[in-house]
């Protein structure tokens, strides 16, 4: 790194001089190397011996994806040096990071859910963490980590230092930080809710209902070379995704519902470039750190508005240029573009769609939405009897059954009615 970016100039001689930061970053303005080169340097001059279950740094985010790549930074700037990481998140084998721990480490980076649950059951102690960091800390609380974020800092080292870095101040995130830092120097390097420069965004007016459509049009333009595209559910994730695959491109999907292994599969194959296109939900919004992506599509307006801002960041990374394209239905989504506007301080230049709606193919209704059959099963296949009791042919409403989705994007399950009374608690087996 030739030159220092500006967050580096201001956090990380604070940091050597031992004073707490709070700082106000978009993403990738290199604040992970701010927090992370002045902890290094003081791990450095400490020696090599440490106690079981202990780390002495702890780096705090929101998300896996974000842990994984903020780990990533620090192999990279420690390569050579003897310090020891570990990964502490959900979604993976618990066995496996207990015994990383047992013998200490010197940074350990964490998701607060999992890392909670080993504090608890004392296969983590915290007590010797000495250097704090909370990064994204708004993210932390949209996501309701804000309690254990509490928790976990109370059991830390009472003469800590600690850095808290969030790309917007709402005042939940204003009280913990007052709560958690001592006499912090406050670094800013762009106001609260700015977008890149660097990022050409765009929105494009297209009805809900032909927006799979569109999207599939625009990716034959080769110029759309490594697009993330974000949706706000989990079931809206993998009904692209199914569109996308049966158009013949390259895809995957990552969101809450995703295995950790699945998660990072699809990551490695976006950055090694045999998949093209990334569906993704705001989960991975701050996780992604892959160079060279030149186009993020909003297919839906997030339900809060600075996670635009954190989209959208995934491009025009690092003084490079990119595009931003917003698919945006006026009868449902206006709110949401107001909001996204108020955000960001700028008014989004509006166009309409980029492919002829009128010369688009009517698709089959709903027939994008269905999940996958199972390899195998009848699943009501054409010269197949189905199974002694299916109605393969009646839609799942009249089968007994009901759709149940959630407000958090939950995928779609299907759930059978219970025409039986439960018997309570305490009567007799028959």
């Amino acid at each position: 790194m030739a030159t220092p970016k500006p967050i580096q100039e201001q956090a990380i001689p604070a940091q050597l001089a031992g004073q707490d930061i709070l700082g106000i970053a978009q993403t990738g303005s290199g604040k992970t190397a701010a927090f992370a080169l002045p902890i290094l340097q003081k791990i450095l001059t400490i020696g090599d011996k440490r106690k079981g279950k202990t780390a002495r740094a702890l780096v705090l985010a929101p998300t896996r994806e974000l842990a994984v790549q903020i780990e990533e930074t620090f192999r990279t700037l420690a390569k050579g040096a003897h310090i020891s990481t570990a990964l502490v998140l959900g979604g993976v084998s618990r066995i496996a990071q207990i015994n990383k721990m047992q013998a200490g480490v010197d940074i350990l980076i964490a998701t607060p859910g999992r890392l909670t649950d080993l504090v608890r059951d004392n296969r983590v102690d915290l007590s010797e963490t000495r250097w704090l960091v909370l990064d994204e800390a708004d993210r932390m609380l949209d996501m309701g980590f804000i309690n254990d974020v509490k928790r976990i800092a109370k059991g830390t080292h009472r003469d800590r230092q600690t850095a808290l870095f969030s790309a917007t101040m709402p005042q939940e995130v204003a009280t913990l930080a007052a709560s958690l830092l001592r006499n912090p120097v406050r670094v800013e390097v762009a106001p609260q809710g700015t977008t890149a420069a660097e990022i050409k965004q765009v929105v494009h007016t297209i009805p809900t209902k032909q927006k799979k459509q569109v999207l599939s049009a625009m990716l034959k333009d080769e110029t759309l070379a490594s697009v993330i595209v974000f949706t706000r559910t989990k079931h809206g994730a993998d009904a692209v995704t199914r569109v996308l695959e049966k158009d013949g491109y390259d895809v995957a999907a990552i969101h809450g519902n995703k295995s950790q292994n699945a998660r990072q599969r699809a990551l490695n194959g976006f950055k090694d470039g045999s998949v093209r296109v990334l569906v993704a939900t705001d989960i991975a919004a701050r996780g992604i750190d892959v160079v060279g992506i030149s186009h993020v599509i909003n297919f839906d307006l997030p339900d809060e508005p600075e996670s635009y801002v954190h989209r959208i960041g995934r491009t025009g990374r690092n003084g490079a240029s990119g595009s931003a394209i917003t698919l945006y239905d006026p009868a449902e989504e206006s709110a949401k573009l107001k909001a996204v506007e108020r955000v960001t301080r700028m008014r989004l230049p509006m166009h309409d769609s980029p492919i002829d709606l009128s010369s688009l193919p009517a698709r089959a209704a709903n027939n994008d939405q269905r999940p996958p059959r199972r390899e195998g099963g009848n699943g009501g296949a054409p010269g197949k009897k189905p199974h002694r009791g299916q109605a393969a042919s009646k839609p799942r409403e009249a089968r007994g059954e009901k759709i149940w989705s959630n407000d958090g994007g939950a995928p779609a399950q299907k759930r059978p009615f219970r025409r039986n009374k439960r018997k309570s608690f305490g009567a007799k087996a028959a």
